[in-house]
């Protein structure tokens, strides 16, 4: 029996992934900025805790961390889950926006991990989930600013797993596609109101397609749900973990993009070094 420890865990993936852990016996310290919303979805059971947590708060990130600690005495999983999107040009997102997203995507993860660490540590075993996303691999138009963020937690799961295998931790950061939950609603997704034309044929040309598939993304949040506490199970875990067709896609098509790019531009690219000593 493991005990995990999800953030944003009230709805979307990370409600289904406490869903799926509760039913095959875990132990889940579920948290949220209204931990109320968690006890009206899965009721009161012996094996759940749910918990108060805004990640943008450091503080609030230890006391949650201690009652863990207090209730079940330790932690095995911890799943990085909540976060938010953010829609628009890079030019169009104003500072306070992108200052907002980094708070929850980046600087969340980096409170809330950090909290977690010592008792895993101490334990010399732990399991550490970041979710990312297809936006984490490759970048475009109008979620330049939100992918930028999931370029950092990908960039900060590697350092993760490099310094934490030799303690018998390991991470991965999760790279999730389009699924069909509400990231792309009003609740998930905040939408910059400033629209510069210049850009209607690439970001703004983006925010319309969010619109149209909104709810009819091809992923299926259950099976996500079912691969990710399945995947805890790994002996020999990846670094990343894509899930969705799309992100398959998108990754083997950077690949391609990423070799043409060798190709053309090798010899410069190696003539900026010193020559071999003779």
């Amino acid at each position: 029996m493991r005990t995990w420890f999800i953030t944003g865990a009230s709805r979307g993936f990370g409600a289904l992934i406490v869903e799926k852990a509760l039913a095959r016996g875990d132990q889940v310290v579920a948290s949220a900025r209204n931990p109320q919303a968690i006890t009206d979805r899965f009721g009161d059971r012996p094996n759940l805790l749910a918990v108060a947590l805004d990640v943008t708060d450091e503080a609030q990130a230890h006391q949650a961390v201690k009652e863990a600690i207090a209730w079940f005495g330790q932690i095995d999983v911890l799943v990085n889950n909540a976060g938010y999107g953010l829609l628009g040009a890079v030019e169009e997102a104003s500072g306070a926006e992108i200052e907002a997203l980094y708070s929850t995507n980046v600087f969340g993860l980096f409170a809330v991990t950090r909290a977690v660490l010592p008792h895993m540590r101490r334990q010399r075993s732990g399991r550490i989930l970041n979710f990312s996303s297809i936006g984490g691999y490759t970048s475009g138009p109008g979620f330049g600013v939100y992918c930028s963020t999931k370029f950092a937690v990908e960039g900060l799961t590697e350092a993760l797993a490099a310094e934490l295998s030799p303690l018998g931790i390991h991470v991965t950061a999760i790279e999730p596609g389009y699924f069909r939950t509400d990231f792309l609603d009003a609740t998930s997704l905040s939408v910059s109101p400033i629209q510069i034309s210049d850009y209607a044929e690439t970001a703004g040309a983006v925010r319309a397609k969010a619109a149209q598939i909104s709810h009819n993304q091809p992923g299926n949040p259950d099976k996500l749900a079912e691969v990710v506490v399945a995947f805890v199970e790994s002996s020999n875990p990846p670094v990343r973990l894509p899930l969705g067709s799309d992100t398959v896609a998108a990754i083997e098509a950077k690949h391609v993009s990423d070799a043409e790019i060798l190709a053309a531009w090798r010899s410069v690219s190696v003539s900026t070094d010193f020559p071999p000593a003779a």
